[in-house]
Parts: C-alpha cells; sequence; structure tokens
C-alpha cells in the first residue's frame, strides 16, 4: 500500500489545492459584490443546498438516473472501443482511421434528434449519444496502447503456443492498459457531458433536467446545484480510474 499512497498523494494533495483555490476566488467574487448573488451565488450556498437535497429521495432519484445512463453509456462504449482499437492496431488502420478521423470531430449532440427519434425519449437515446461520442478516446487510446507494445512479448507468447485471442488478453491488453485507463478518464468527461445535455434537451428527471426546471423558474442556486454535482461526479469517477492501474 505504501506505493499507492506514494503515487497519490502529491497529485491528490495537487488537485486538493487547486479546487481550494478556485472555491476561494469564487466565494470572494461573490462575498465582496463584485458579482450580483442573483446572478452567481456562492459556493457556500451552493454546497448548503446541494447537501440539504442529497437527503431528499427525489433529488436521489435524479441522481440515479442520471448515473444509469452515464455508466451504462460508458461501458457499452469501453468495450466497443478496446474491441475496435484491437483491430485497428492489429491490421485494421487502414479501412478503420479513415472513418475514425471522419466521425470523431462530428459533435454528437447535433445527432441526438435522430437518436430520440430511432430510440425514444427513454434510456437508451441518452445511453446511445454517450457511446456515439465516449467511444473516440477509447479506440484511439486502445489502439495506440497496443502499437506501442514490443514484438518481442508477442513473439514470446507465440512461442509459447499462445493463439490469438490469448495474446490479445495475456499480452496486448495488460501492456496496453495505462494507455486504455487514460482513454477511460477522457471517455468519462465526454460522458458527464453527453449525459447532462441529453437530459436538458429531452428529459423528465436527471441532473440536466432540474437544471433546466430551475432555470426556467430563475432558481439560481437550484440551477448550479446539478451543475456542481455532475463536476464532482466526473471527478470523482476520473480520480477513481487510478486504482485500476497495474503496476
Amino acid at each position: 500500500m505504501k506505493w499507492l499512497e506514494a503515487r497519490l498523494a502529491p497529485a491528490l494533495w495537487w488537485s486538493i489545492a487547486s479546487v481550494a483555490a478556485l472555491l476561494v476566488l469564487w466565494q470572494a467574487v461573490s462575498g465582496l459584490g463584485l458579482v450580483d448573488a442573483r446572478l452567481l451565488p456562492s459556493p457556500l450556498a451552493i454546497f448548503a443546498h446541494l447537501g440539504e437535497q442529497l437527503g431528499e429521495r427525489s433529488f436521489q432519484f435524479h441522481i440515479g438516473q442520471t448515473l444509469i445512463r452515464l455508466l451504462c453509456g460508458f461501458a457499452i462504449a469501453l468495450v466497443i472501443g478496446v474491441a475496435l482499437g484491437v483491430v485497428m492496431a492489429l491490421g485494421g488502420e487502414a479501412w478503420l482511421m479513415p472513418l475514425v478521423r471522419l466521425l470523431a470531430p462530428i459533435p454528437k449532440i447535433a445527432i441526438y434528434p435522430a437518436l430520440v427519434l430511432l430510440l425514444g425519449f427513454g434510456h437508451a437515446s441518452k445511453i446511445g449519444l454517450v457511446v456515439a461520442d465516449a467511444v473516440f478516446p477509447l479506440i484511439l487510446a486502445t489502439f495506440h496502447g497496443v502499437r506501442a507494445v514490443q514484438p518481442k512479448l508477442l513473439w514470446s507468447a507465440q512461442a509459447a503456443g499462445a493463439g490469438k485471442i490469448a495474446q490479445v488478453l495475456t499480452v496486448l491488453l495488460p501492456s496496453a492498459w495505462g494507455s486504455i485507463l487514460t482513454g477511460c478518464r477522457i471517455a468519462l468527461v465526454i460522458a458527464c457531458i453527453n449525459v447532462f445535455l441529453a437530459e436538458m434537451i429531452s428529459s423528465t428527471d436527471g441532473l440536466g433536467h432540474l437544471m433546466i426546471v430551475a432555470a426556467r423558474s430563475y432558481q439560481v442556486v437550484d440551477m448550479f446545484v446539478p451543475l456542481v454535482l455532475i463536476s464532482l461526479i466526473g471527478l470523482a469517477l476520473s480520480r477513481g480510474i487510478g486504482f485500476f492501474r497495474i503496476g
């Protein structure tokens, strides 16, 4: 555990310091009246209201709906992204990479109306949007991670009689694991953004829906609570990815 503490401590403290500095600056701007509190409430007011709402069953339900969409979309994107990344690295680059380069820059929120028409207003269209955007960093991270594997590792596996699937599972994926986790961090951020946007556009539940409801009634503190919470969820998930590192 000492190596884990040594690895996490510096990065953790820097993360805490940067977030704390932002909150202090935000509180100062709001507290000194540099910005109207009706437009930018203080972080103390927002976190106090967040603490109150976390105890409410209705708010917990909305959090759960967002998490279901986010995590399901990320899980599907992970499976598809890793599989396509491996295929690209093992010989499919010539026909897959042009498609990735063509499709990756497209703002996926632009195709959300089509997803709604195809999959409906429920979970499926929102999960589909998350998958459509989060899959690309996972494809590229896996591709570059697998391509960086030393050939001698594959030669050793082949000499031991390992088949193609065994080579992927025992050599390529473990060796590319660090790169894949980096892709996971990026994909999780993208997943948070897309699920929130989808809930803002067409949903009767979820954190994005709560923000729109608050904005329509000009409840500024209520409007900031979902924004802060989705940010904290993204931060927690991104930090949690670090625990899956090997070595």
